[in-house]
């Protein structure tokens, strides 16, 4: 009960939606109505043009009758075409019109939604959700809408003029009524909870092919084709089903509504051409009684199948109204408070967060530490000792449950998100290059650079020599995640990419530990300059970046476990000097013992 009020209250939202994004089209609203009540109205007509032409052109035997009706019928055929290309326009129009607005909302709102949101939520069914439902969204919207408009337009004026024409077989057509009514109500049911599922199906059906083909090599290199065939198989064939129990339960529905509605059109036949051997009735009277009642009946044919198509497009409206309202946890105060001028002084007290999908395991747990301005602070630990989590939280992607992160003395929750994210640059392990130039992905930090600040950026990442070498240079087009680059590459393209955002603090996450020793080396050179006179954070394992960082804090479980330079850490915290044997034997001190497993 509770999940069909749900539903029932999801859906209406989904209607409330989809009306404020037709709201500001009011106008191609109504030239659709008005072209929509021609059409129809021109339609209506020829049923009165068929009788005249019949009762006064074939039954007179006059050639100046036939000839002047043939050309009214000629003329309402020709307004009737006039106003189509009308209707189809301005319904189309709208169709595709609102759905961009609703696209660009629907990606408006998950691009700044919080990271954890895409943890819980797949990026590839969202995708899908993105094109998918909004196809089938458009499809309703830009004809389905109309479609079903025009047809109880129809339905509504033939069944007056049957009742003008002959209100006795009217009756009988009547009677059919309910009967037709009652399937689409009890049908509509069950097709819009199918079509609900159906487009779930689809969507992780999409986003399957999404994540294989994303990850091509890794599939062929481990030989997992048979395997990941098989399973794409089974997710088809359970979209299959779905869609085949839909399309059941939509063809019972057209069925039983033809058969009724054509049954009481034989019906009414048989009846009227009693009465016109009786002569009660004209043959011109009969023949627009049937025209009619084809139309009535070809409406309400028509009409019990677009429910069909939006009890599909309902489902695909509640998916896209649950990414509207999907909330922002993350989200810049109120009254934000302004940063002075930001040298890189970070505090952290008391620091402890778990993740939304592991509330039980705190990653970062009483963690205090203060970092200095232009220092720079190496973290070093092992796996899962929370380093990544701590940048995370610095460029607030998520919020600690507790304690307090400061920068230059003020509570980051107190300050405007973008403000507070423009302060760091940030260099990953695999840096993410888009679809584009490289020139466009090196201004990704600054879209309105100029040619010599990019250039500028590029050689100081000791990039600007390999992108010449590239057939179009700056202007050269990289594939997706930069594909046709190698590691070093795209590291110093995100090094340039980090010199053009020019933020007084930079956070290296592991920037070299994928690296060759000649990409390592041109990496190093770069962030070496990179570095000057900015506040650094460095995830590393690498010795280099090690040793030449002022201060090594070593992470442990979330905990602080010390903190100091890389010789006193060799001395005091037996966890560094446990990390330094393993990763670091050859720089040790002769007479240093090796630390005991």
């Amino acid at each position: 009960m509770k999940n069909s009020q749900k539903s029932t209250q999801t859906r209406w939202q989904a209607v409330k939606i989809a009306g404020s994004f037709i709201a500001p089209y009011k106008h191609q609203v109504i030239y659709s109505l008005l072209a929509l009540l021609f059409t129809a109205t021109i339609t209506l007509s020829i049923g009165q043009g068929i009788r005249l032409l019949i009762d006064q052109g074939f039954a007179t035997q006059s050639k100046d009758l036939l000839s002047q009706y043939v050309a009214i019928f000629l003329l309402l055929v020709i307004a009737l075409a006039a106003g189509t290309f009308t209707r189809y326009y301005w319904v189309t129009w709208l169709g595709e019109r609102v759905i961009a607005d609703i696209r660009c909302k629907v990606f408006n709102h998950l691009i700044h939604l919080h990271p954890g949101f895409f943890e819980q939520n797949r990026s590839l069914e969202i995708q899908s959700r993105l094109t998918a439902d909004m196809t089938l969204l458009q499809t309703v919207i830009g004809s389905s809408v109309s479609f079903a408009l025009r047809n109880l337009i129809m339905m509504i004026g033939g069944i007056i003029w049957l009742f003008i024409t002959n209100a006795k077989l009217t009756a009988l057509v009547m009677i059919c009524v309910p009967l037709v009514v009652a399937p689409i109500l009890i049908y509509g049911r069950r097709v819009r909870h199918l079509s609900r599922q159906s487009q779930d199906k689809i969507a992780a059906v999409g986003a399957y092919v999404g994540e294989v083909l994303g990850q091509i090599k890794t599939v062929q290199a481990y030989n997992h084709q048979s395997i990941d065939q098989s399973t794409f198989h089974d997710q088809v064939e359970a979209a299959f089903a779905v869609a085949k129990q839909r399309t059941t339960q939509r063809a019972l529905l057209i069925t039983i509504v033809i058969i009724l509605v054509l049954g009481a059109v034989g019906l009414m036949l048989w009846v009227g051409g009693m009465d016109v051997i009786e002569g009660r009735i004209s043959a011109g009277e009969l023949a627009a009684f049937v025209f009619y009642s084809v139309i009535v009946g070809s409406a309400v044919a028509s009409i019990s199948e677009v429910i069909g198509e939006l009890q599909r497009a309902a489902g695909a409206a509640e998916r896209t109204v649950e990414l509207l309202q999907a909330q922002n946890l993350i989200q810049s105060p109120e009254q934000p408070r302004p940063l002075p001028k930001v040298s890189g002084n970070i505090a952290l007290d008391q620091l402890c967060f778990a993740y939304p999908s592991r509330p039980e395991v705190l990653v970062i747990n009483q963690l205090s530490l203060t970092i200095r301005a232009g220092e720079t602070l190496a973290l070093v630990g092992p796996s899962g000792a929370g380093k990544s989590t701590l940048f995370d939280l610095l460029l607030r992607f998520f919020d600690s449950q507790s304690g307090s992160i400061k920068l230059e003395g003020i509570d980051i929750r107190n300050v405007d998100l973008l403000a507070l994210r423009q302060c760091f640059a940030l260099v990953s392990q695999n840096p993410a290059l888009f679809y584009g130039t490289i020139s466009e992905n090196l201004r990704y930090a600054r879209p309105h650079a100029t040619d010599t600040e990019v250039e500028a950026a590029a050689k100081a990442a000791f990039a600007h020599d390999f992108i010449c070498m590239l057939p179009q240079g700056y202007q050269t087009q990289l594939g997706d995640s930069g594909l046709g680059l190698s590691g070093g590459q795209k590291q110093r393209l995100a090094i340039a990419r980090a010199v053009l955002a020019d933020a007084p603090i930079l956070l290296l996450d592991e920037a070299t530990s994928a690296l060759d020793a000649q990409s390592e080396f041109w990496v190093q050179q770069a962030l070496q300059l990179l570095m000057r006179n900015r506040t650094t954070l460095v995830i590393a394992h690498r010795l280099a970046t090690v040793q030449s960082a002022d201060r090594i804090a070593v992470l442990d479980r979330g905990r602080l476990d010390a903190l100091g330079t890389h010789a006193q850490l060799l001395q005091s915290s037996p966890l560094y000097s446990q990390l330094a044997a393993l990763q670091f034997q050859s720089l040790l001190p002769a007479d240093s013992p090796l630390p005991s497993a």
